[in-house]
C-alpha cells in the first residue's frame, strides 16, 4: 500500500472503530461493549492522539485512567482488583502526554521503582547457584526487570514497558532509584535475547537449544532499547524482525512490527502483507488493541514514541 492509502485506511476504519468502542466511563474494553480495562484504554489513547478532532474522547479516556489509579500509585488490570500490576507502565506512558496528570505519573513511577521481582532477590540468587536447573536455562540473575504481577518473575514485555515508562515525565518525577532500575532492566533484556537476535516469552537458551524469537516480545524490547540503535544486539534483532515480516499473518503482529521498524528509521519491507487485506480477512478480530496498533502503525507524524515531542492534551 502507498503511504497515502495506508493513512486513509487508518482514518476510515481504525479511528471510527476506536471512537465507537469507547465506553460511557471513558475507558475501552478489549472488545466493543466489554468492560473498560486499563490496557486497551492506554493503547486507544495513544492511537487517537495521532488524529485531529478526538479531543473529547481523549479527555474522557485520560480521566478514566486517573480515576482508575490506586492509592499506592499503581494501576490494576481490572476495576475489581485492588493490587497494581504491569499496566502501571502503560498508564504512566500515556498520561505523561496528558495535561494535569504529572502527579499521577510521578506516583506511578515511584511504584514501578519499588516493585522488585521476587525471582532475583539475594536469597533466591544464592539458592540458584546450587540448583540442578542452573545449566538448563542459564541466565544472569544479577539483572532485575519487572514482572506481570508483583512478587513474581521478570519477563521481557513488562520490563520493556517499564523502561519506556521511565523515559516519560519530567526529571522531577523520576524516583531516586530510576537510573539503577533502568540499568538493571536493560541488562536483563540483553541477557534474555535469543542467540540469533530477537526475544521470546521465555529463556533464550534451554538445554543448549536456542529459543525461537517472537514478534511481540521482540518489538517490546527493541522499543525499550531504541536509544542504542547501532548496538550489535539491536541490529541483529531488527534484521530478524525484518526477515519475519513476510510470514506474519496477524494484523496486530504486523502493526507492531511496522511500529518497531519505523522507530529505528528502517524501510518497511516490500514483501510485507497488506493491512487492508488482513482486515478484510479477520476484521481485526473485533479487537480494540489491534485497531489501535494498526492506527499507530499507519498514522503519519505521530510523536507518541518520543517523550521530547509529546504534547499535553
Amino acid at each position: 500500500m502507498e503511504a497515502a492509502s495506508e493513512t486513509s485506511f487508518a482514518e476510515a476504519i481504525c479511528v471510527p472503530f476506536l471512537r465507537n468502542a469507547q465506553n460511557a466511563d471513558g475507558g475501552w474494553g478489549y472488545h466493543p461493549k466489554s468492560e473498560s480495562r486499563v490496557e486497551p484504554t492506554c493503547w486507544a489513547l495513544h492511537a487517537l492522539r495521532g488524529w485531529s478532532g478526538e479531543t473529547e474522547a481523549l479527555t474522557r479516556g485520560f480521566q478514566y485512567l486517573r480515576t482508575a489509579q490506586l492509592a499506592d500509585g499503581s494501576w490494576p488490570s481490572t476495576p475489581a482488583e485492588k493490587t497494581g500490576c504491569w499496566v502501571t507502565s502503560l498508564s504512566c506512558w500515556v498520561l505523561a502526554q496528558a495535561a494535569d496528570s504529572s502527579a499521577n505519573v510521578a506516583a506511578g513511577l515511584r511504584w514501578l521503582c519499588q516493585d522488585w521481582p521476587a525471582d532475583t532477590t539475594p536469597w533466591r540468587r544464592f539458592l540458584a547457584k546450587f540448583s540442578s536447573q542452573r545449566d538448563v536455562a542459564p541466565i544472569n540473575n544479577a539483572y532485575r526487570g519487572w514482572s506481570w504481577t508483583p512478587g513474581t518473575s521478570s519477563w521481557v514485555e513488562p520490563t520493556s514497558f517499564a523502561l519506556i515508562a521511565l523515559e516519560q515525565g519530567t526529571p522531577q518525577s523520576f524516583p531516586a532509584e530510576a537510573a539503577k532500575r533502568r540499568e538493571l532492566g536493560e541488562g536483563l533484556l540483553y541477557d534474555r535475547m535469543c542467540p540469533g537476535g530477537g526475544w521470546n516469552c521465555g529463556n533464550p537458551l534451554v538445554y543448549g537449544v536456542p529459543g525461537e524469537p517472537l514478534v511481540v516480545p521482540t518489538m517490546c524490547a527493541l522499543l525499550a532499547l531504541r536509544h542504542q540503535p547501532s548496538r550489535r544486539q539491536n541490529v541483529m534483532s531488527l534484521d530478524w524482525l525484518e526477515s519475519a515480516v513476510a510470514t506474519i499473518q496477524s494484523a496486530g503482529s504486523l502493526a507492531l512490527a511496522k511500529i518497531c521498524i519505523a522507530a529505528y528509521g528502517r524501510d518497511w519491507p516490500r514483501n510485507a502483507p497488506v493491512f487492508q487485506a488482513l482486515y478484510e480477512k479477520s476484521g481485526f478480530l473485533d479487537s480494540v488493541q489491534v485497531a489501535a496498533w494498526t492506527s499507530l502503525a499507519l498514522a503519519a507524524g505521530s510523536d507518541w514514541l518520543d517523550p521530547a515531542g509529546a504534547k499535553a492534551i
